[in-house]
């Protein structure tokens, strides 16, 4: 246990050293200050840093640095300097003043308090300090000087802020009214001397106008009589000019008309002359002109012409393009159809040869089952048989008699050309097909005729038919 105390002691001071730590540590952000007291007289201060608080010994508290905004807006009507009853509604931004003796005022007088709380306690000290100065200002110097209003303010609240540990930022002045309504009757006082002005300088404007309307009119009326009198001066020095002119002009027709009739067929001539010459000249302009119009003319139809191929071949190029496309996917689903057609025929073929097989798969096994069933017949069997198919064969012999329309024999009438020939002819047929068939068969009928066994199958009685129209001659 000895051994071990050396060890225990040192355990225990860095478990309590831990504790403290642990349980004692403490940040302040840049807008709040905490305070730490308890140990000592002067309480600690920590703004935006950290520090430890021993537990059990030293208490935490905190007070807000942040911007904190009071309004301090009049509840009722304050007389100004002039007796003018005002309201007037103002906000003031205020903050802890961080310096030493302002923390140690802020810290007895707000300290764990809300700004809401700091800012409602600040409200009245800074109205009566508004309204102290209100009432040493006239309406006007409030209406009209703002800023001065509101540093008079500061500098009246920053002594009782002072006090309390608070920093006034700033004070703005929102709105200022009064009772009877004289700022809007300054205001239109105000208007109607702006008014007045703004009628003042425009008459003065319209004098000036007038004036100088005048002076112009004067000067141009000046210029007017001015410039007539030179024109009438001109005029008369004209009609003088051409008094002289037309008497030079009369002695000058005279000689003129003295000479005309000796000069008048030279005259005539040259006239002729230079007519034809005109003619000539424009006669030979028009063809060139002709010519020229020809030749634009031809310009513009060839342009014209070899538009019009171009456009035609261009129209021509898409046709055949858009018909080369149309018979390369008609071609395209004849193909198509083609190979379905194709297709669908040699299914068909298939499935019939296949039917065809089948079918002749089917008839081989019945003609196998049919000659086994013959093998197995005796002779009566196959005598029944035949005789069966007698009545057939009689009416099958009969039908080229049947269809004979009209016989004509010539005879007596009783010997060997006589109709009874005709009719006799059938059961020779008969007797010649029974020995046939029983040489054929190996099987006697008449014995088998002769039964009584098969009496009642065989019709004995033969009728020929189709003969009603016979004629004897």
């Amino acid at each position: 246990m000895e051994k071990l105390i050396p060890f225990i002691v040192p355990a225990l001071i860095i478990i309590v050293v831990m504790v403290i730590v642990l349980t004692g540590y403490v940040k302040a952000s840049p807008d709040v200050a905490i305070i730490i007291s308890g140990l000592k007289k002067t309480p600690r201060v920590l703004i935006g840093r950290a520090g430890i608080k021993i537990p059990f010994l030293e208490k935490v508290d905190h007070l807000h640095l942040g911007q904190i905004s009071v309004d301090i807006k009049t509840d009722s009507y304050i007389p100004t300097n002039d007796f003018i009853n005002v309201k007037v509604d103002a906000i003031a931004k205020v903050r802890i003043d961080t310096s030493p003796e302002g923390m140690l005022k802020a810290e007895r007088n707000f300290l764990n308090k809300e700004p809401q709380e700091i800012a409602y306690e600040l409200q009245d000290s800074l109205q009566g300090n508004m309204r102290e100065i209100i009432g040493t200002l006239d309406l006007k110097t409030i209406n009209t000087d703002r800023d001065s209003f509101s540093d008079q303010v500061m500098a009246k609240a920053s002594k009782d802020m002072e006090k309390l540990g608070i920093e006034i930022l700033s004070c703005n002045i929102q709105n200022v009214t009064d009772e009877n309504g004289l700022i809007n009757d300054l205001g239109m006082d105000n208007t109607s001397k702006i008014k007045k002005d703004a009628q003042i300088a425009r008459a003065e404007a319209d004098r000036d106008v007038a004036i100088a309307k005048a002076e112009a009119d004067r000067a141009a009326n000046d210029a007017r009589v001015a410039a007539e009198t030179e024109i009438a001066k001109k005029n008369n020095e004209l009609a003088i000019k051409q008094a002289e002119l037309k008497l030079e002009s009369d002695r000058k027709q005279a000689m003129a008309d003295a000479a005309y009739e000796i000069q008048k067929q030279e005259q005539q001539k040259s006239i002729q002359t230079a007519t034809v010459n005109a003619q000539i000249a424009r006669a030979e302009r028009e063809a060139e002109l002709k010519q020229k119009e020809v030749e634009i003319h031809q310009q513009e139809l060839a342009a014209t012409v070899e538009k019009q191929a171009d456009a035609d071949k261009y129209a021509v190029q898409q046709s055949a393009e858009a018909n080369m496309i149309k018979l390369k996917r008609e071609a395209e689903a004849k193909k198509y159809l083609a190979q379905m057609e194709a297709e669908a025929i040699e299914a068909k073929g298939k499935a019939e040869a296949e039917a065809i097989r089948l079918k002749g798969i089917a008839e081989a096994e019945a003609m196998e089952k049919k000659a086994e069933a013959y093998q197995k017949y005796n002779g009566a069997a196959m005598a029944e048989m035949m005789i069966s198919i007698m009545p057939q064969l009689a009416a099958e012999i009969a039908k080229p008699i049947s269809a004979i329309d009209k016989v004509t024999i010539y005879g007596a009438g009783n010997g060997d050309g006589s109709v009874s020939q005709v009719s006799g002819n059938m059961p020779v047929i008969m007797k010649q097909v029974f020995d046939t068939m029983s040489e054929a068969t190996g099987v006697d009928l008449r014995e088998i005729l002769r039964a009584n066994t098969y009496d009642a199958k065989v019709n004995k009685n033969i009728n020929v038919t189709g003969l009603d129209n016979v004629e004897e001659k």
